[in-house]
């Protein structure tokens, strides 16, 4: 049965309705990693544990989205070549990336295996937390093959226009991520450590099941073994198209890496509650971000066959329908916020300080929303070096803003500077695709 979108005909928003429901589906999955960990670690441990899980899988998530980012370089350049109809140079495009991914998983696995205590300082972990958030990056950055191979599998399934197969093996392995958690946490006792270890056996099901799954697809490129080289040219591209997307996307995990580190810096109280606060904003932000990949798959294949206009009227389409789904999650949070946050067997003082995170950061959804229509449109036309600079700006208007809102809203500051910078992305985005519209493609 084929599962791939024909983004370049027929009509656009039941489309992309469809392609980036699988996405955020899959996307809220694996997620759930790390909010599953913390739950079952927070009902069987004790707020040391839940500070070092909430510490160790934040620089974990940091790392994912850094591999994801580059990975999005081969979606964009597989889908234009496949809407061009050049199958056989998107084999060539999979193929380089292959070889791409394999030397940024040995890398990656060395460099957090190497500064796993360095990165536990920089993130400022409580003394009592310390140890374990080194044993959850250590024990997770040893399947950093496995993040590495799933995000590659990703990015080739979303270039195809397939959505499904990547949300079929990401719900297996979260189930399996959950019942390892119970068995290693909740029956071993094995705490942090077997949070960790469900992580990565859950990470490796995903990507063997993707291995087969993807055997069984007749695909839209033509993938040979001569193909699978050290191509300059085309690791080049895509590292000009991935390069910009994974640092703006760095840039902003990095705003909340900064929030952890305050928060574990005032100590495991307020680091319980803020950790568990950033993966529930982590969950609402996803439903954006899953547009925006569905947005750059889709633009990215019609301007490969010469259909700029259908691109256009995706994104007007979907501007308007994002911008109503962000309005509804930001009243979603002011109103849920506090019984989710709850739910994680925190002690009342944490799960204020949590609430007061939730609901300061919500204000910038809706912006957010907008922001990342946009930018799906723009990555999908090969405009990733202006989004990555354009990712950059922001977050200096973020810390500019930080220090200008201090004085009249509080601790909780970052969340109306994240609102701010959201704002200005946006105009800038906007801006950006006004110029672009008036030029040739």
């Amino acid at each position: 049965m084929e599962t791939e979108q024909t983004f370049t005909r027929g009509p656009i928003l039941s489309t992309l309705l469809k392609f980036a429901l699988p996405v955020l589906l899959a996307l809220l999955l694996q997620a759930m990693y790390g909010a599953v960990d913390l739950q079952v670690v927070g009902k069987f441990g004790t707020a040391a544990d839940i500070s070092a899980v909430s510490t160790g899988s934040q620089i974990m998530q940091t790392v994912t989205i850094v591999i994801t980012g580059l990975a999005m370089g081969i979606t964009v350049l597989l889908g234009q070549k496949i809407g061009e109809g050049k199958p056989e140079e998107a084999g060539q495009a999979v193929g380089s990336g292959i070889c791409l991914f394999l030397v940024v998983a040995v890398v990656a696995t060395a460099a957090l295996e190497l500064a796993a205590p360095q990165l536990a300082v920089l993130m400022h972990a409580p003394a009592d937390a310390f140890d374990g958030t080194v044993e959850y990056v250590r024990i997770c950055s040893g399947g950093a093959v496995f993040i590495v191979a799933y995000n590659l599998l990703g990015s080739i399934f979303r270039g195809i226009g397939d959505s499904r197969v990547p949300l079929i093996t990401v719900l297996i392995a979260c189930i399996l991520n959950i019942g390892g958690d119970l068995l290693l946490v909740g029956g071993f006792g094995l705490n942090v450590a077997g949070a960790a270890i469900a992580t990565v056996f859950a990470q490796a099901v995903s990507v063997v099941l993707s291995l087969l799954l993807i055997r069984k697809k007749h695909l839209a490129f033509t993938l040979r073994r001569q193909d699978i080289r050290f191509n300059g040219a085309l690791i080049g591209r895509i590292l000009k198209l991935g390069s910009p997307v994974a640092l703006q996307d760095l840039l902003v995990n990095l705003t909340f890496l900064v929030i952890i580190a305050i928060a574990n810096s005032m100590g495991t109280i307020p680091s319980a509650g803020v950790g568990v606060a950033e993966k529930l904003c982590a969950f609402v932000m996803l439903v954006p971000s899953a547009y925006m990949q569905s947005m750059s798959a889709f633009v990215a294949q019609n301007i490969g066959a010469g259909n700029p206009d259908r691109a256009k009227k995706a994104l007007k389409t979907g501007s308007l329908l994002m911008f109503a789904v962000s309005v509804c999650l930001t009243a979603f949070v002011l109103f849920a916020g506090g019984p989710l946050i709850a739910m994680f067997g925190l002690t009342a003082e944490s799960v204020d300080i949590g609430v007061s995170f939730f609901r300061t950061i919500a204000s910038c959804y809706a912006v957010y929303g907008l922001a990342m229509a946009f930018r799906g449109y723009l990555e999908g036309r090969g405009d990733m070096l202006f989004s990555g600079i354009a990712g950059i700006a922001a977050l200096f208007v973020r810390i500019g803003a930080s220090y200008a809102f201090a004085a009249p809203f509080g601790n909780m500051v970052i969340g109306y500077a994240e609102a701010f910078s959201w704002v200005i992305l946006f105009l800038i985005y906007l801006i950006r695709y006004l110029r672009k519209s008036k030029a040739p493609v």
